[in-house]
């Protein structure tokens, strides 16, 4: 509640850039997102995670419209720009998390949920209170405020959160947020805080815990190292590393010559030894040519209506 209330008479400050608009009252926040209710885009069964979220079945996975970051290499801009999507109410986004459990997702899963915490823990009770037993993934950006994070405890249930730089002058460059570094650092903190050591089911899926996701950009293998380098020095085996190679460029970013390519197998492989020089024990890896597969689902309004 006290999350609740300071959002409605401050204006939004759920995320770090705290732009303080009133998008209830049409006003536009950094997310780009405003007016009444929850914009999504997506509601549908999501087997392109990792192996112990999607499980066999596929991960519930429930894309929101809008970001709080903003990356300029973003797969998703057709929803991330918070130009398309459809309006539901938290009474219809519980019944939506009921359908998904009905077709046998293997979780919720909440994809750019920040700008959403509010609505969402009221949905995830309500759905709770009518029989979802599943848990609840938080599928994020890495660029989250601690006291929203804070009031998610009791609800979320798996933190997939990327991690994306640990240098300043990337994450302002690429995102627009110099800040982001230390942001993600109290943000995983928070998230390991809540979760603890990791839980699996005895079919593999995750029950509880936290993946951190790492993305390699083309070019920037040493802001990937020390990625890997900060998360498993702090957390050790505590937390799971997904590293992807499944990075796509695309046409508006042709001004960023570094981006404007694929990650090379010698990039990739680079980042792998690493990780495993490091001794990182728990976690996924992409195989083959992952950046021309389509992970990439169709943003039609699916599962919404």
């Amino acid at each position: 509640m006290r999350l609740q209330m300071k959002h409605k008479e401050e204006g939004c400050v759920l995320c770090p850039r705290e732009c303080g608009v009133f998008r209830r009252e049409g006003q536009k926040g950094a997310c780009r997102t405003s007016g009444e209710g929850i914009l999504a885009a997506r509601a549908a069964l999501h087997f392109w995670e990792e192996p112990c979220i999607s499980g066999t079945c596929g991960s519930g996975a429930v894309f929101f419209s809008g970001c709080p970051l903003g990356c300029i290499y973003c797969q998703n801009q057709e929803i991330s720009r918070g130009g398309s999507g459809i309006r539901v109410s938290v009474e219809e986004l519980s019944e939506i998390f009921l359908r998904l459990s009905d077709q046998g997702a293997a979780n919720i899963n909440l994809v750019t949920p920040t700008h959403y915490t509010p609505e969402i823990i009221r949905a995830v009770g309500k759905a709770r209170k009518k029989g979802l037993g599943l848990p609840v993934v938080y599928n994020c950006s890495g660029y989250e405020k601690r006291e929203t994070l804070e009031s998610l405890k009791g609800t979320v249930d798996i933190y997939l959160t990327d991690f994306k730089y640990m240098e300043e002058e990337t994450a302002r460059n690429y995102s627009r947020a110099a800040d982001y570094p230390d942001a993600a650092k109290e943000a995983l903190a928070e998230m390991v805080r809540q979760q603890g050591e990791p839980l699996f089911l005895p079919d593999g899926r995750m029950e509880r815990g936290v993946i951190v996701r790492h993305l390699l950009l083309p070019g920037h293998v040493k802001n990937a190292e020390a990625v890997v380098e900060y998360v498993f020095g702090t957390y050790g085996n505590q937390v799971y590393l997904s590293l992807m190679n499944q990075y796509t460029p695309i046409s508006r970013i042709r001004e960023y010559p570094n981006l404007n390519r694929r990650v090379t197998k010698r990039e990739y492989n680079r980042l792998l030894d690493y990780a495993l020089a490091l001794g990182v024990e728990q976690g996924f890896f992409q195989e083959g040519e992952t950046a021309g597969e389509s992970f990439i689902p169709g943003f039609d309004g699916e599962g919404l209506m």
